[in-house]
Parts: C-alpha cells; structure tokens; sequence
C-alpha cells in the first residue's frame, strides 16, 4: 500500500488482499446481503515493539506468525463497491469516530447508566437513547446546520434548550416569551423555518 504525505506518495509496508468467503448465515439464498472481506497485515518489526513484547502471548491486537516475521492483522467486512486500497485509506482517515459517538451516546444521553439489572428495561432504554441520539444529530444537520453541526449535547442543550422564557396561553395559540435580545432567537426562528420546509417522506 502507499500512502500520501507533502504531496508525494510512499511505501507503507502494509499488504491487503480480498478475500473469498460467505458465511452460512447468508449463504442459504441468493437474495442475501453481498459482502465483500477485506483482510490486511502490517509486519510489526522491533521498532515497534515494547520491552518485553518478543516473549508476550497475547497482545492488544490481533497477530500472525509466518517464518520468522510477527504480523499485525486487521479484517474489514463492507457492501461498498470502491478499490480495496481506496476503502481502507477511507477506514484509516475515519479511524476516531466511532469512539466519539459512543462517548455521546454514554456521557451526553445517559447511554452509560443502564437503569435495571433487568436485560430487556436496559435494552429498553438503550434503544431510546440511540433514537434521541439520532433526533439530535437530524435536528443539527437539517435545522441548526452550520457551526452547530460539531457541538456536543450539552453545548445544545444550554444554548438552545434550557432557555429562560415564559410561555402564555390565549386565542387558541400558545406563545412562548423570551428575555429581551436573547441570542438564540434568530436560532429558533431560523430551526422553526427549516423544520416547516421539510418534505414528508412516505413510509414503507
């Protein structure tokens, strides 16, 4: 594999191939899902070892001995279509994210604190969790856009939430009062604008 840096391509040391494999959980039809196996090895020299390492059983990562080599490997599982050394530059440069979601999901919306030794109450709760997590992350992208896109739950909820305000009812309308210059009107107003415009799509 080569990877790019200041502008000039080189040698990573890093080998991949695809692999032909189906499991027999899909294998039974052909309308099953079409999985594509990635697998990829990194010769993991003494450089990169720790003190110790060279007599260490198990490390923090799965590994392959062939002859005298020890290998770093590595499999991806994916439906995309792309060249196999372009998908894992991708996997590479999205490497983080997921850690960053799960910390919201766990700190942000009380993903981390299961409410029962119950298992179907903390499935409960987790699955509400993702959907609120899910709500959020809409409502930035398709309402608040711009520099709200990266802001945390709790950046939201302070600036955009938790408003001091008074609501007051009358004529059949409910209206809700904000302090005088607040500066998350416009916000509000522009989100309520966005949301209105959104198409309805059919279910099912």
């Amino acid at each position: 594999m080569y990877k790019t840096a200041y502008g000039r391509k080189y040698k990573t040391g890093v080998e991949w191939a695809e692999v032909c494999y189906v499991p027999n959980a899909i294998a039974h039809s052909n309308k099953g899902p079409e999985y594509r196996y990635l697998a990829k090895r990194e010769v993991l020299d003494k450089q990169q070892q720790l003190p110790g390492m060279e007599v260490q059983l198990e490390l923090p990562f799965p590994t392959m001995d062939i002859a005298d080599c020890r290998y770093k490997v590595f499999g991806m599982v994916t439906n995309m279509d792309w060249e196999g050394e372009r998908l894992i530059h991708w996997l590479h440069e999205r490497c983080g994210k997921s850690e960053e979601v799960h910390a919201v999901m766990k700190d942000d919306l009380a993903g981390g604190k299961l409410p029962s030794d119950d298992f179907g109450e903390n499935a409960a709760w987790w699955w509400i969790m993702v959907l609120s997590h899910n709500l959020n992350a809409m409502m930035k992208k398709l309402a608040m856009k711009g520099s709200w896109l990266p802001k945390r739950m709790k950046a939201v909820r302070f600036s955009f939430i938790n408003l001091p305000g008074r609501v007051v009812k009358g004529s059949r309308s409910l209206i809700i009062r904000l302090t005088k210059n607040n500066p998350s009107l416009e916000l509000l107003l522009n989100a309520r604008k966005e949301i209105a415009m959104l198409q309805p799509v059919p279910s099912g």
